[in-house]
């Protein structure tokens, strides 16, 4: 079957019903500390209700739990491409507790319910699998739960080891991307630290443009994609984002790459506002989106 293409404008996006929210760790934590960030984590939380208040289905996909387990054990969270694999899995482990420890508590000031599901890459390969965590996700969202998602580091090591390209399967990026499509979602939202997509790297060209629609992803826009955001606590770049745009659009949900320094930012997305980079869906029933995400780090 051939693709098809309709563009949206953007106070359509109003109307988007299943959303998914991804925030990186530089939205999360103090970078000069690596703790988190309290008063975005409240506005972020504050933001996610409201929408679920308006009998929307939401689903979290957040990182952070690697910085979170080391500022726990007094360690810095920046430059942790130094950190040997094994360390980087404890503090994981560490993180990941108290981050949805600290989630339920601020989702519960505000009469919400948070679930925790850790994916890893057999999730999404293994049709079993995939099938529970289907299953999963629609149950929750049936009762109105608010699902929250993450790689299961303690495990996999997908989203902290760097491919051969810079391109990590694990990333959340990409893992927010496989869950909008596994659950047919309308709108996926990706939070980092940069406002959208620009013909170059805004951090080193300040002749870069920005671009607020992409219609359809050809090579010229990937071409634009750079590995890296000038973050040095998130592990995804504009690599990572536009092969999450690849995954999502194909899967029939619409992008919106936007920047996370103000949580608020949420409510004027969805309230149709001209804001980040919107990537508009373009559904290709013939899209693999296994074999893509082999391909990208074969």
């Amino acid at each position: 079957m051939e693709e098809t293409f309709d563009s949206i404008t953007r106070p359509e996006i109003r109307n988007k019903q299943r959303i998914v929210v991804k925030v990186g760790s530089s939205s999360l934590v103090h970078h000069e500390t690596g703790g988190l960030d309290y008063t975005k984590l409240e506005v972020l939380i504050r933001e996610l209700c409201n929408l679920s208040n308006q009998g929307k289905d939401v689903i979290l996909v957040t990182s952070g739990a690697i910085a979170v387990g080391k500022r726990v054990i007094g360690q810095a969270a920046v430059n942790s491409q130094k950190d040997n694999m094994g360390f980087k899995q404890a503090c994981a482990a560490i993180g990941q507790a108290r981050l949805m420890m600290t989630y339920q508590k601020l989702f519960s000031e505000y009469n919400h319910i948070a679930a925790q599901i850790l994916m890893t890459k057999n999730t999404v390969t293994d049709e079993v699998n995939r099938t529970n965590a289907y299953n999963t996700f629609t149950e929750l969202l049936n009762m109105g739960i608010i699902p929250i998602v993450n790689e299961n580091d303690t495990v996999s090591t997908y989203e902290i080891m760097v491919g051969e390209n810079d391109v990590l399967i694990g990333d959340n990026d990409t893992l927010s991307a496989i869950v909008a499509s596994l659950v047919s979602a309308d709108l996926l939202i990706l939070l980092s630290d940069i406002d959208g997509l620009y013909t170059d790297d805004p951090h080193k060209n300040p002749d870069a443009k920005f671009i607020s629609q992409v219609d359809k992803i050809n090579d010229e826009f990937i071409n634009m994609a750079k590995s890296s955001t000038g973050s040095d606590v998130g592990t995804g770049g504009m690599n990572t984002k536009l092969g999450a745009a690849r995954i999502a659009t194909s899967s029939g949900a619409d992008m919106i790459i936007a920047n996370g320094a103000d949580m608020r930012i949420l409510h004027r997305i969805m309230d149709g506002r001209d804001i980040g980079t919107l990537f508009c869906a373009n559904k290709d029933d013939t899209f693999d989106m296994i074999d893509f995400i082999n391909k990208i780090n074969s």
